[in-house]
């Protein structure tokens, strides 16, 4: 089994960019991305991209395809074939069992539709036996900062979301969000996290505005 999470160094992205940014829809010149991307392949074998919308779709992977779905969630049960979920703040999930295994991107509004318990419920019906939840690399209770209505939001159906930024303001810990939810579907948990927004190593659109992604990638 593969399962790794990349940050921003060892790439040849220039700028904003540098070095290893691995998204294409980001402004980033085509040819770096996809040269990052080979190097991805040259360590993974075929990796599986999806074009990310934060909703809640989930797509079974049976070969890989230079057109990435539409998802957030990508499911394979086939072995030698690497799923990639791309964040610069959202939270990269990567669930793994012995007989499946998928990559989930977890954001504010994943988190409200239940994108890894749905996830979770797609491998089960798919075979898989016990999980375990890997999270990556995300941005931070105290650096996620909104405003007082999405905070209601979010919290309203997730408790321990509620945070506070550094500044005293309504923020959201979607880190501690999910872990409930893992929790409650008896899932067991690797936290693998840290702040991308503290870690100048690490792409983050909070801090940045322009900036690369960088990914969780997983496979049998």
């Amino acid at each position: 089994m593969i399962l790794t999470f990349t940050n921003r160094t060892g790439g040849v992205s220039l700028g904003a960019f540098a070095s290893r940014n691995l998204g294409d829809h980001v402004g980033d010149n085509l040819e770096s991305v996809t040269a990052n991307r080979k190097g991805l392949e040259s360590e993974f074998g075929p990796v599986q991209f999806m074009n990310q919308v934060h909703g809640d779709r989930i797509v079974i992977v049976e070969e890989v395809s230079d057109i990435a779905p539409t998802a957030d969630a990508l499911v394979t049960g086939i072995a030698g074939i690497a799923l990639a979920v791309m964040v610069a703040d959202c939270i990269p999930l990567l669930l793994t069992s012995k007989e499946i295994v998928a990559a989930v991107h977890v954001g504010r509004r994943g988190l409200v539709n239940d994108i890894a318990r749905k996830t979770i419920r797609t491998m089960e019906e798919m075979g898989a036996g016990a999980i375990t939840a890997h999270i990556g690399p995300a941005i931070c209770g105290s650096c996620y900062e909104v405003s007082q209505d999405l905070f209601d939001e979010v919290t309203a159906k997730h408790p321990a979301c509620k945070s506070q930024s550094k500044k005293g303001t309504p923020a959201l810990n979607l880190v501690s969000g999910l872990q409930v939810v893992l929790g409650d579907e008896g899932v067991d948990i690797k936290n693998r996290f840290e702040c991308t927004v503290e870690n100048p190593e690490l792409f983050s659109y909070r801090r940045d505005g322009v900036t690369g992604r960088q990914a969780g990638i997983v496979s049998l």
